[in-house]
């Protein structure tokens, strides 16, 4: 995907000196900022720098390099989709209730970080052998297994066809929410992501109970 480069803008004046950890969270968020805006492959460190007011040299006092910025920002995204799928879940309620749940919290969030998408759809498209690439695949690779776990539950009380595919059915959930966030790149702001979402569970939910090996 073909991106604008963030403007690299001289950074404000340093602000009042913050904690280490204080600096790293707001580097994350600068990071899922810009990518929402101009791309991931956009993004400098002098435009990090800028976003959060601190000088270039002030960036790499808490990180070594661009790599390590990277590094943070995926345990970030990992840490925080677990966080959405908790949440989801532990409200309790039915195995469908909590897919449910779940499909319309995901679609919150990547409503809301818009990066988010946009950096692991990224990586994914990556030549094989990165190691952002293989943070990007755990992500989704865990998430995809909670589906599975859930899906499995469903089918145990009876709530969906025993011979359902709970891979395959996995497979489509989180497909469905990548093809929403890529039509609201496609049609920025004449998509409505969260009104689309209570549209589109429905039928998924139909082809899910319909669905036979």
């Amino acid at each position: 995907m073909n991106s604008t480069p963030a403007p690299e803008t001289s950074a404000a004046e340093p602000r009042q000196r913050q904690s280490a950890e204080t600096r790293r969270e707001e580097t994350v968020e600068a990071v899922i900022q810009l990518a929402g805006e101009h791309g991931p492959d956009g993004i400098t460190t002098q435009a990090i720098a800028s976003r959060i007011g601190v000088t270039h040299g002030a960036l790499f006092r808490h990180f070594p390099d661009k790599a390590a910025i990277w590094r943070t920002v995926f345990d970030w995204l990992g840490n925080r989709l677990g966080r959405v799928a908790d949440v989801a879940i532990a409200t309790g309620g039915t195995p469908l209730e909590l897919l449910e749940r779940l499909f319309h919290a995901q679609v919150a969030f990547v409503t809301d970080h818009p990066g988010v998408p946009r950096i692991l759809f990224h990586e994914l498209q990556r030549p094989a052998g990165s190691p952002l690439q293989a943070l990007a695949c755990n992500i989704v690779g865990g998430y995809r297994e909670r589906l599975k776990t859930l899906f499995c539950r469903a089918k145990e009380a009876g709530e969906l066809p025993s011979d359902l595919d709970e891979e395959a059915a996995a497979v489509l959930f989180v497909g469905t929410i990548q093809g929403l966030v890529v039509q609201s790149t496609l049609f920025s702001g004449a998509l409505d992501m969260r009104e689309a979402a209570q549209r589109i569970f429905p039928l998924l939910l139909d082809g899910f109970r319909g669905a036979r090996s």
